[in-house]
């Protein structure tokens, strides 16, 4: 496992991280889960990214518990604030700040964070609150370093001009088959000191190869959920399927699996701090592990450009 700083922070982390979003507390069955965070360990993950919306805090409190006996110094642990936890319960003012931060203390089983996210921004709650509330908690000590995903830049420039606590990190969706970030945040965050942490490197599973086209998804694939098929369905079509499939081969011509080449790509931008990984069993978590300090040569990645049309 190789390791990157995360921004401008002090945090050294895994270049995979393990995710827990659909599968912990909840999507996948207590001992799985349990040998997936062992695995992660095993594999040399450091990193470990939650949020309080996982299934409403059960996410928080599998790991609590799983976590528990690990020397708190072993791991970097990230956790998100924004949607909501009741119909009472959600943003980010300064109430919801310091009541949602106490509540995933307490199920997370530690004194503090290392990393506290904005999980979208909210238009509802002024910037300044926002910030002076995460000012407030790096100072209490509750979390070391603060956060966003998914801000534009124009909320992120936003963020930026004011005082207080700085963010070291963004989250953004990024994949193959999202390229978004590329334009302005990656540019933007990168002059800043702002490390990317990406997720869905994977885009929900369709980068495994497991979708085929003219074929209906597997029935326990992501995409063939009440949850989530509508959401894939209508961004990946038969066209990108089989731009998929093609990629196939370039991973095999390098003894790599499909999943192992989607990581290397993200991996190969060096404003990329760390992937998340979403596993349902450990071997998934190895298996993705190993992508970890793959490189891709120009050739290559041309050649991934080609296969995607």
């Amino acid at each position: 496992m190789k390791y990157r700083k995360l921004g401008r922070s002090d945090l050294t982390v895994s270049e995979i991280a393990l995710g827990s979003w659909l599968t912990y507390g909840g999507g996948v069955p207590r001992e799985r889960a349990e040998a997936c965070v062992r695995a992660a360990f095993d594999a040399g993950i450091n990193f470990i990214d939650t949020a309080n919306v996982y299934a409403l805090g059960a996410a928080e409190s599998f790991l609590g518990e799983v976590l528990r006996d690990v020397p708190r110094d072993r791991y970097v642990l990230a956790t998100k604030v924004y949607f909501p936890m009741s119909p009472q319960d959600s943003g980010l003012s300064a109430h919801q700040i310091e009541k949602q931060l106490e509540a995933s203390l307490r199920r997370l089983r530690v004194d503090h964070v290392d990393l506290y996210q904005c999980h979208r921004y909210d238009p509802r709650t002024p910037l300044e609150e926002t910030l002076a509330a995460l000012t407030r908690a790096v100072e209490q000590g509750k979390t070391r370093y603060v956060g966003f995903s998914e801000w534009s830049p124009e909320q992120i420039r936003a963020a930026l001009a004011l005082p207080g606590a700085r963010f070291v990190s963004s989250q953004p969706q990024y994949s193959l088959l999202w390229r978004a970030p590329e334009a302005e945040v990656f540019p933007l965050c990168a002059g800043e000191g702002i490390g990317q942490i990406v997720w869905s490197p994977l885009a929900q599973g369709v980068l495994s190869g497991k979708y085929r086209p003219g074929e209906p998804p597997p029935p326990d694939s992501r995409m063939a959920s009440p949850q989530m098929g509508g959401f894939l369905a209508g961004r990946f079509d038969d066209r990108v399927l089989a731009g998929v499939q093609r990629l196939g081969a370039i991973a095999a011509e390098r003894g790599l699996t499909l999943p192992q080449l989607a990581l290397a790509w993200v991996l190969r931008r060096p404003e990329v701090s760390a992937a998340i990984i979403g596993a349902s069993r450990p071997e998934q978590v190895t298996e993705n592990a190993r992508a970890s300090g793959v490189a891709l040569d120009d050739a290559v990645l041309a050649r991934i450009d080609a296969a995607l049309g």
